[in-house]
C-alpha cells in the first residue's frame, strides 16, 4: 500500500498563549515566506521563504489539539499564509473537524492579500475561517484598530462565530498591546505595535546600555 506524502507547512514560530491578536487566549501560528514585502513591516523575518522550519501539518496539528481545549481561539499570520495555500487548506481542514465533535474556538487569519483577490482565489479556505484581517500594511496611513496595523485593514468576520466575537469588539479598547516571550534564548514581541513602538524600545535599551541584535522589523 502506498504511504500517503505527508503534506508540509513552512513555519516560523508557534506561541500559546498569545494574549493580543484575537479575541481571548489563542494559540499563535506564524507561517514562514512573504513575496508582498510591506514597506515597515515589523515582521521581516518571515519573509525569507526558505526560513523558518518545514514541519508536517500533522504535527503542527498535534500541538495544536494538546493545547486548544483551554484555549479561545487560533490566530495565524505571517508570512503570508495563503502563499501556502495546500499547507493551509489542511491546517484549516484539520481545525474544522474538531469544532465537529464539539469544541468551541474561532479561526483568525492575517493576510497582507486584498480581501477581493482572496475571494477569487480563494473562497474554499475563508468558508473555513470565522475572520479575516486582509490588506496590505501601509506605513504611511493612519493605524488600524488594536489588532491592525494600518487604517486600509478590516476586521471581517465570516462565520456566526466570528460575527459574535468580533463583530463590534475591537474598536471598544483604545489601546495596542505587546505581549512578551522568552524562547530559545530569543525575546519574542507580539502582537501590533503602535507606531513608533519598536525605535522607542531601542532607544530605551541603549540607554540602559542595551544594544539589541538580530531584530525583525529591519
Amino acid at each position: 500500500m502506498k504511504r500517503k506524502t505527508p503534506v508540509l507547512l513552512r513555519l516560523n514560530k508557534a506561541h500559546s498563549p498569545v494574549t493580543v491578536l484575537g479575541h481571548g487566549q489563542r494559540i499563535g501560528l506564524w507561517l514562514q515566506g512573504c513575496s508582498l514585502h510591506c514597506k515597515g513591516c515589523v515582521s521581516q523575518d518571515t519573509w525569507d521563504t526558505k526560513g523558518g522550519m518545514l514541519a508536517p501539518v500533522e504535527e503542527v496539528l498535534a500541538w495544536c489539539r494538546a493545547r486548544i481545549d483551554a484555549l479561545d481561539g487560533i490566530t495565524l499570520s505571517g508570512g503570508e499564509p495563503f502563499e501556502q495555500p495546500k499547507a493551509l487548506e489542511a491546517l484549516l481542514s484539520g481545525f474544522r473537524a474538531w469544532r465537529k465533535s464539539g469544541l468551541v474556538f474561532d479561526v483568525l487569519c492575517y493576510s497582507g492579500y486584498p480581501l477581493k483577490t482572496l475571494r477569487q482565489r480563494h473562497a474554499a479556505l475563508l468558508n473555513k475561517l470565522d475572520a479575516l484581517i486582509p490588506e496590505p500594511y501601509v506605513e504611511h496611513l493612519p493605524q488600524g484598530g488594536i489588532w491592525r496595523g494600518s487604517a486600509n485593514q478590516t476586521l471581517v468576520p465570516l462565520s456566526p462565530l466570528g460575527i459574535e466575537r468580533y463583530g463590534d469588539k475591537e474598536e471598544a479598547v483604545a489601546e495596542k498591546n505587546m505581549q512578551v516571550a522568552i524562547e530559545d534564548g530569543r525575546v519574542w514581541m507580539i502582537g501590533i505595535p503602535a507606531r513608533g513602538d519598536m525605535a522607542a524600545l531601542e532607544t530605551l535599551c541603549a540607554a540602559r546600555g542595551l544594544t539589541l541584535g538580530e531584530v525583525s522589523w529591519r
